[in-house]
């Protein structure tokens, strides 16, 4: 008796949770979001960057308000469509983005590079020490061995 309502819990659980997450996982129609992301968000942002300089495209603090509008947007209809974000859908969308505005701009000042020798040095030399002063005091150690068992 107890295994079969131990059964029959754990039954529940799984529905109650299937229940709650199956809706919001099947709510997404994907072809209605690219087309809403496409009619609402593209059309603001090719608005925007036509209006800015073509020059100024690969400036990003020029651009920086323009691309996170649009990025605000596409979570926005996500939410109103009931789509999870991030999603496939938005990745291909900021990959044609990407495509179209910015496929010449270089890849300085995005290029990871050496943190400043004043931050770097102490990261390296204070290892360094530890190591030589832990390695002088094992040697000094087992020179004196009286005391030791």
């Amino acid at each position: 008796m107890a295994l079969e309502s131990a059964s029959l819990l754990k039954v529940g659980i799984v529905l109650l949770v299937a229940a709650q997450v199956l809706p919001s996982v099947s709510g997404c129609n994907g072809g209605f979001y690219e087309r809403a992301i496409g009619d609402l968000c593209s059309a603001k942002f090719k608005f925007d960057m036509g209006a800015l300089d073509r020059g100024l495209w690969c400036s990003w603090p020029d651009t920086m308000e323009i691309y996170e509008g649009l990025t605000n947007c596409t979570y926005q209809v996500a939410l109103r469509v009931d789509c999870f974000w991030p999603n496939q859908i938005v990745d291909r969308f900021f990959m044609q983005i990407h495509r179209i505005y910015f496929h010449d701009c270089a890849l300085t000042g995005r290029l990871l590079h050496d943190p400043p020798t004043a931050i770097l040095a102490p990261f390296i030399g204070v290892p360094v020490l530890v190591t030589l002063l832990m390695t002088a005091l094992v040697v000094w150690r087992s020179k004196r061995t009286e005391g030791v068992l």
